[in-house]
């Protein structure tokens, strides 16, 4: 090859700026230069199934982002290949007619290769090894007719590879925007298995594909964790539950009503902590900037990184366990060291078996949040059990309150408020009067005084165990089920 033409090679694989092709050439070649070009590009034409040979076998020994589609289906690869040369080698001659063409065969490729995954880099490598066979096949044709009309070559090969480039950021564009369909799509399909998965809905045979695409066994132990923030007043609207981040290995997380085990995000609008590193940057401890409103899960949390659903009035998470079954240490650990904002409430099942069950576990998790003060706090579901009791029927609740602490409401507020109180503290402290007086600040026999005017105003014996449990039960309603 000539060596006027080398350093034009020699860019191949550096990054070009793309710039628009021009209807006609506009070189500083004269119509000489230009029907050297023309010349020598109708020979390619004529024997474009040997160049098209010579490429995909050039992709496959150079490119390995190729290699695997060229073993898989070689005769899909050269058609393409081929179709491809054909409509760029046309439109140096006639561009006008091809540059439409050109623009589709190109926009499909990067389609197709962003579907089968390869590497966008291997796209437009390949792009520009196809430009340089083009190229070295112009000169050495122009060459082998007429060595002296090389140089003239040099004035339209800007064109040329302003040609290569202008496909090669059609190509990427494409293959993007393929991308991205793709990543919507998966994330959809994500979202909607795991829907289904915690309304019970899936069917036994995508549990297999479900576990496949989530990244989950099939027969692993599950727990779900709902997290719904506190009841806002009308005078405070506001969204219905808090953003939630989601960690990706230890403290860090994924969007508000996302979900996926894909790498976290954080809303770039977040408000810093003070002293927080901004959106995106690590701070001197080595921590992602966090919000002050996020739920983080235990920086221990065994396991794969949960995964999140949003529900109508809460948020799921899917939360995988590894220890033994009998042991109910793993999701203590997990209630004991969730860490939420102030009003947040949240509720963890009982474990279960298998993701077909995980719609049992969402039905435990939000019995256990309905367990869950007002005020806010963490009920681990296996821990409240009476309270559960007492939230998943309601009516038999509320009757059951009135029934036992009804005569109550006959007295001041003030002082039904305090003989409750006391009742409360005193079951708290394991019918201990000497402990509940600690923790109201009065004498044991204040307490004593108190829990034998509550036996006389309701007829309760608190030494019955019978009665003990109803009177139990009745705060609990009466505490959860208060309007």
């Amino acid at each position: 090859m000539p060596q006027v033409v080398r350093p034009r090679i020699a860019v191949l694989h550096g990054t070009h700026p793309a710039s628009p092709l021009p209807q006609r050439f506009r070189s500083l070649a004269d119509r000489e230069a230009v029907e050297v070009l023309h010349r020598a590009a109708r020979v390619l034409v004529a024997s474009l199934p040997v160049l098209t040979d010579r490429l995909v076998e050039a992709l496959y020994e150079q490119e390995p982002g190729y290699r695997a589609a060229i073993e898989s289906d070689r005769a899909e690869i050269w058609q393409e290949v081929h179709h491809s040369l054909r409509h760029n080698v046309g439109s140096l001659i006639q561009p006008r007619e091809f540059r439409e063409a050109a623009h589709r065969t190109s926009r499909r490729i990067g389609e197709i290769r962003a579907e089968q995954g390869v590497p966008l880099d291997a796209v437009l490598h390949a792009f520009r090894m196809g430009g340089a066979m083009v190229w070295q096949d112009l000169v050495d044709e122009t060459a082998r007719r007429d060595p002296d009309d090389v140089r003239l070559l040099v004035h339209v090969a800007a064109d040329v590879w302003n040609f290569v480039d202008e496909h090669c950021g059609i190509v990427g564009d494409a293959y993007r925007q393929a991308e991205r369909r793709l990543s919507w799509r998966r994330e959809n399909q994500q979202r909607l298995m795991i829907a289904a998965l915690l309304d019970g809905t899936a069917r036994i045979a995508d549990l297999c594909e479900a576990a496949a695409m989530l990244g989950l066994p099939e027969q692993g132990r599950y727990a779900v964790l709902a997290v719904a923030s506190a009841p806002r007043g009308p005078q405070r609207p506001g969204p219905a539950r808090p953003p939630l981040n989601l960690p990706a290995a230890l403290p860090v997380a994924a969007p508000y009503g996302q979900s996926g085990p894909g790498l976290p995000h954080v809303r770039p609008d977040a408000p810093a902590l003070p002293g927080a590193a901004p959106y995106g940057q690590s701070g001197p401890d080595g921590l992602p900037h966090v919000r002050p409103d996020t739920v983080l899960l235990p920086t221990a949390f065994p396991g794969t990184a949960p995964l999140w659903h949003t529900g109508p009035d809460a948020e799921f998470a899917i939360l995988r366990l590894t220890g033994d079954p009998g042991d109910p240490g793993e999701l203590h650990a997990i209630a004991a060291a969730l860490d939420a904002p102030a009003g947040t409430r949240a509720g963890i099942g009982s474990a279960v078996e298998g993701l077909a069950a995980l719609g049992d576990a969402r039905r435990l998790a939000e019995t256990a949040l309905r367990a869950c003060p007002a005020s806010g706090g963490t009920v681990l579901l296996d821990e409240h059990l009476p309270d559960a009791l007492v939230v998943t029927s309601p009516a038999l609740g509320s009757a059951l309150a009135d029934r036992v602490l009804g005569p109550l409401d006959r007295l001041d507020p003030s002082d039904r408020d305090v003989i409750l109180e006391t009742l409360t503290a005193w079951l708290d402290a394991d019918g201990s009067a000497q402990r509940a007086g600690a923790r109201l600040y009065c004498h044991r026999n204040t307490v004593l005084n108190r829990l034998r005017r509550f036996e006389q105003l309701t007829g309760r014996c608190l030494t019955r165990p019978r009665d003990a449990v109803e009177v139990s039960l009745a705060l609990a309603a009466r505490r959860l089920l208060a309007p």
